[in-house]
């Protein structure tokens, strides 16, 4: 009896969730540029998270990227989130030719990795980790690199769901007569976060906390 009226309570529940998802159909003027299918919130069926050039033009004469998470629900697709603030536009960077963007469904997290130069010869990789949970997404892990073709490498690692942290800095010179190269710093903390970042609330950049024991931030 109990299965039965969990049965019931599940096709009760579906019934409920596809008539308050709207149906998707793609924005006139959109091109799509990656999708993805994986299982992101335990259910035994996968989403499908589409990516696309909007016809919205950006500050950099790009166009701006949004993307969506997609439930199927009796055949048909439905809108179950959209972001436009998290993949970089079409034309950001200084060589928008080679910026690389990967976006995978692993461990039922929805991870976004994206690659582009600042100049000619720095270079910034983030990957973003969203997880489903407490009925929104919410991001638990960040990691941030920055590469100089030979002045320096900075990999910053946080895990929001256990709070550890990496910091990790090496430095070198691209003059061999340049005698002031800042010394390499590693650091292993745990930092505790009282609350998660939802998805849609998450803005690049805008975040950061205080390395303790030294005059450095962890931005994300």
């Amino acid at each position: 009896m109990k299965n039965l009226f969990l049965f019931i309570a599940l096709i009760i529940s579906t019934f409920l969730r596809s008539q308050e998802l709207k149906n998707f159909t793609i924005p006139k003027n959109y091109e799509k540029i990656l999708e993805v299918k994986g299982d992101l919130d335990k259910d035994g069926k996968e989403e499908t998270v589409i990516i696309f050039n909007t016809n919205i033009k950006t500050k950099s004469e790009g166009l701006e990227r949004k993307f969506y998470i997609l439930k199927n629900i009796s055949g048909n697709l439905k809108i179950w989130k959209e972001n436009s603030t998290i993949i970089i536009d079409s034309k950001f960077g200084f060589y928008p030719t080679t910026n690389e963007l990967n976006v995978m469904i692993k461990h039922n997290c929805l991870i976004i990795s994206q690659h582009f130069f600042t100049n000619s010869r720095h270079s910034e990789t983030s990957k973003y980790t969203f997880r489903f949970q407490n009925g929104d997404f919410y991001l638990i892990g960040v990691q941030h690199q920055l590469d100089d073709t030979c002045d320096y490498n900075v990999i910053n690692e946080v895990n929001f769901s256990t709070g550890k942290v990496i910091i990790d800095e090496e430095y070198s010179t691209c003059d061999d007569e340049k005698t002031d190269i800042p010394k390499d710093f590693h650091k292993e903390i745990i930092h505790k976060f009282t609350t998660l970042i939802k998805m849609n609330g998450f803005r690049i950049g805008e975040n950061k906390f205080k390395i303790p024991q030294s005059n450095k931030y962890f931005y994300y």
